[in-house]
């Protein structure tokens, strides 16, 4: 029983130590990215507006965020605002539909939701998905 306090202690011990390094070690890795970060579209907001507002283009913003139509935003959505140490985010898994499939259950699949997957692919009727139809998962 005397044991416990000095584990507890060690591991408190270890913990600060470990916040203590945790800075330095990010900062000897190299400085943050001034620029990077993301913005919530506010209504009324369009890409361009945004990219002169973080000081960049409508085509890097598109492409961090895999926007087809870059007159096609909303309010609410959640925009990846890259500068040059931005790293590409890897393509979106495809799911190719199986007979008897539902976009609620492809979604509960992959745990994402079922507006999530019918606005990526464009989907009006999230009640009408084919056998064989490619979808991307966002």
């Amino acid at each position: 029983m005397k044991r416990t306090p000095v584990v507890l202690i060690a591991l408190l011990v270890a913990v600060l130590l470990l916040l203590a390094l945790g800075p330095a070690t990010a900062s000897a890795a190299g400085p943050a990215c001034p620029c990077g970060g993301y913005h919530v579209v506010c209504p009324g907001e369009t890409l361009s507006r945004i990219a002169w507002r973080y000081g960049t283009t409508v085509q890097a913003i598109a492409a961090a965020n895999g926007i087809w139509n870059p007159n096609l935003i909303y309010a609410g959505q959640v925009l990846v605002i890259p500068c040059p140490c931005w790293r590409p985010v890897p393509r979106p898994a495809c799911h190719v539909v199986r007979w008897g499939e539902t976009l609620f259950g492809i979604a509960r699949m992959y745990g994402t939701s079922v507006w999530a997957i019918a606005r990526a692919n464009g989907i009006c009727n999230i009640n009408y998905i084919r056998a064989g139809q490619c979808l991307v998962i966002p």
